[in-house]
C-alpha cells in the first residue's frame, strides 16, 4: 500500500474498491477555498497539479470524475476543460448527483463525493464513500468515512484518486510505471 495513505482500514478498501464515480465540490477541495478577484471582477483560484494527475489517473483507469459546485465561474470551467471533467453548476449537489447516477445508471453506493461545507452534507449523507479534506469545516467533516491528510487545494483530491486507485488494484502498475 502507498505510505502516505493513512487510517485505511478493510471497511474503508471495500467502500473504494465499488467506486465508479467521483464528486468533487470545488472550492476548499480542489480549491484552498480562497477567492481571488481583481479590480474588473475576474476571478482567480489556486489549483493543485497533484490533483490533476489524481484525476487523470481515475479517468485513465475507468472512474469517471464530475465537478459539482455551487459557484458559477470561468476558472472552474477552464479546469474542467483541461481534465476533460464535466462542470455542474447546482446548490442541490444530492439532486444533481442523482440525476448522473440515472443516466449513468450507476447507485449511489458506487460514488464517491469531497467536499468542506454544509452544502456537501446532503451528498454526503447518501453516497458509499463521502470524503473530506483535512480543513473541512468539522460539522461536515464528522460525516465523513475518511479524512484525507492534506487540504483542500493541497492534494486531497490526489489522496482520494490513490486511495481509489489502491482499492482497485491499480497502484503496482502505476509504480512501475506501466499506468
Amino acid at each position: 500500500m502507498l505510505s502516505h495513505l493513512h487510517d485505511i482500514d478493510d471497511a474503508l478498501l471495500a467502500r473504494a474498491r465499488k467506486i465508479r464515480l467521483v464528486g468533487f465540490d470545488v472550492d476548499g477541495t480542489l480549491t484552498d477555498g480562497r477567492l481571488y478577484f481583481d479590480e474588473n471582477g475576474v476571478q482567480a483560484k489556486h489549483f493543485h497539479v497533484r490533483d490533476g494527475l489524481g484525476i487523470s489517473l481515475l479517468h485513465k483507469h475507468g472512474v469517471q470524475v464530475v465537478f459539482i459546485t455551487a459557484r458559477a465561474g470561468g476558472v472552474t470551467a477552464q479546469r474542467g476543460k483541461d481534465l476533460g471533467v464535466e462542470v455542474h453548476i447546482t446548490k442541490d449537489k444530492l439532486a444533481k448527483l442523482r440525476e448522473i447516477c440515472a443516466a449513468q445508471r450507476l447507485s449511489l453506493d458506487e460514488v464517491a463525493f469531497m467536499g468542506d461545507d454544509l452544502a456537501d452534507l446532503p451528498p454526503f449523507k447518501h453516497v458509499g464513500l463521502a470524503v473530506a479534506p483535512n480543513d473541512a469545516h468539522a460539522w461536515t467533516a464528522q460525516h465523513a468515512h475518511w479524512k484525507t491528510a492534506a487540504n483542500g487545494g493541497a492534494g486531497a483530491a490526489r489522496e482520494l484518486a490513490d486511495l481509489i486507485l489502491v482499492a482497485q488494484g491499480h497502484a503496482q502498475s502505476m509504480l512501475a510505471g506501466e499506468a
